[in-house]
């Protein structure tokens, strides 16, 4: 997944292009930038803004658009007319979907906008698909002064009608102890609402921002998106660093499961000889969520690890839900061993068995000549069937388990662990590594 990422340069990393760099990374997406502005800031102060020339912020997007395909914008910090109205000109005509988040204040109490550039900006709104603003930008932008819920539903109202599709006021608290997001969209109304956490942090809107934008290019749904992108800042906020004299940094934790996952494949891929180990059906890889219940609580990779000559290479994003027979096993095995939840499957050769077991794995294995006629016909049920008799007599989860195929069926290896460097430990050691 690609996103470009529009706004101005945070020399603390706080906010701006380097907070979104670092937001999107956490999400395992690829981040492009234009800058906007140049900022003197940190956690204390906010000192100087001096904008980008606006044919610098022109070629800087011909220069992505030219080249990448991008599925979703952001935009932070614009500063001035001149950059938005180029930036307008370039992204008018794009069918890509833009999330703009109209920064006016940073959290030291810098302008991140001239007054100048308010009516200007609006333009940008009635090209954006949604907006977050937090609750001062929205009355800014409204010229609704918010002091109430139902004030919320006329400042919404309001920038709805410039043109966007959806708006998100951020970080209301009408409710007590708690910070909620007023949603806007398609004349529906609602708030979803989350603990609070005490003190000031630089950075959470432009997490939520990012985070939000990632779900919109899945075409999630917008609730959904909200409350993943709610989830994302809250984290970030949760686990904010005091890194200077003033307020904390936030720090982008994503997924840990995508992440572990990540790193762990990879490992996998730098393996001497591993090509060799891919099986005709291709590699998956797989990490379960604690007490999964479904392929839905499994990482995969969306599109398997695939041969590339003499290397392999992760042809997808990690998703959930992104494979079937391989969350199955690990599935399976959750169920009478919880610990087990990694996986990944290896081409069937004896000589690899024999490895396993020199190395004092525990192997298991099944036939699937022996499958039942109904289990077969029922679709991703033989994986399921097969691994529950590998293991029904098994007093300790195995690190392997195998069978030797069938009609049509490819003979195949699943290796199995805690988590997914134990599964790479367990591989690299019978290839010596």
């Amino acid at each position: 997944m690609n996103i470009l990422c529009i706004g101005g340069s945070d020399p603390s990393s706080g906010a701006g292009i380097q907070s979104d760099i670092r937001a999107a990374s956490a999400l395992g997406v690829n981040c492009f930038t234009v800058i906007t502005a140049i900022t003197a800031q940190n956690s204390s102060e906010f000192s100087y803004a001096e904008p980008v020339s606006k044919k610098s912020v022109g070629a800087q997007l011909d220069s992505i658009f030219s080249d990448f395909d991008i599925d979703v914008i952001t935009i932070g910090m614009v500063y001035d007319s001149k950059t938005i109205q180029k930036i307008y000109s370039k992204l008018k005509d794009k069918k890509i979907p833009i999330v703009l988040d109209p920064v006016i204040k940073s959290t030291t109490g810098g302008n991140l906008l001239k007054k100048s550039a308010l009516d200007s900006l609006k333009k940008l709104v009635s090209i954006s698909y949604v907006i977050t603003p937090n609750v001062l930008e929205a009355e800014v932008l409204s010229g609704v002064k918010i002091r109430k819920s139902a004030d919320l539903k006329k400042a919404a109202k309001s920038l709805g009608a410039l043109g966007t599709k959806s708006v998100i006021i951020t970080g209301h608290r009408f409710i007590k102890n708690t910070m909620s997001d007023f949603v806007y969209k398609n004349g529906k109304y609602y708030s979803i609402s989350g603990k609070k956490i005490p003190g000031k942090t630089h950075g959470s809107g432009c997490n939520f921002a990012i985070a939000l934008a990632y779900c919109i290019s899945k075409k999630q749904a917008m609730r959904d998106s909200v409350i993943f992108a709610k989830q994302f800042a809250y984290d970030a906020i949760k686990f904010s660093q005091k890194l200077g004299r003033g307020v904390k940094m936030t720090r982008p934790a994503g997924d840990k499961i995508k992440s572990e996952l990540g790193d762990a494949i990879k490992k996998f891929a730098s393996l001497d000889g591993i090509s060799q180990l891919v099986p005709e059906c291709q590699t998956n890889f797989v990490f379960a969520k604690e007490h999964a219940k479904s392929s839905g609580d499994v990482v995969g990779v969306l599109g398997r690890i695939v041969k590339a000559g003499n290397q392999v290479i992760m042809a997808g994003d990690l998703e959930y839900g992104a494979s079937k027979h391989v969350a199955a096993a690990v599935l399976a095995m959750q169920k009478k061993f919880p610990q087990t939840r990694a996986a990944l499957n290896l081409k069937f050769d004896e000589n690899l068995i024999r490895k396993f077991i020199k190395a004092k794995c525990k192997i298991s294995a099944y036939d699937r000549m022996a499958e039942p006629q109904t289990t077969k016909l029922k679709e991703n049920s033989s994986i399921n069937w097969g691994v529950n008799n590998a293991i029904k007599n098994s007093a300790f989860p195995p690190d392997v388990i195998y069978h030797k195929g069938d009609f049509r069926k490819e003979p195949m290896i699943l290796v199995f662990g805690k988590n997914p460097n134990q599964v790479v430990s367990k591989i690299a050691k019978i290839l010596g590594a």
